[in-house]
């Protein structure tokens, strides 16, 4: 698929689900001895800071999407972090 003038490659992308295999909802390398590295970061930073964590991490994927090879896989990165926002303040991540 072409974008931009960018090629985007694709393949291998999983696109539901929240098995091992989804690089965005679970990825395996950030899931060690069963604790979920983005639960040790909430809890490292408190609801603040995690907060301004998960708002830079959602910046940095949109800012990349176009340049980095797989824009959508990026792009749902970002918007992952987004409903981790929407949900630490209160809402439903569903909503949006």
């Amino acid at each position: 698929m072409e974008a931009n003038g960018h090629t985007l490659d694709l393949s291998g992308l999983t696109l539901t689900g929240g098995d091992q295999s989804d690089m965005v909802n679970s990825p395996p390398h950030y899931n060690q001895s069963g604790i979920e590295c983005i639960e040790a970061i909430y809890h490292a930073l408190g609801e603040e800071g995690f907060v301004s964590y998960c708002h830079g991490n959602a910046q940095k994927y949109l800012w990349r999407h176009a340049y980095k090879g797989n824009a959508i896989e990026d792009l749902k990165k970002a918007k992952w972090y987004i409903n981790q926002i929407i949900e630490t303040i209160g809402g439903k991540s569903d909503e949006v």
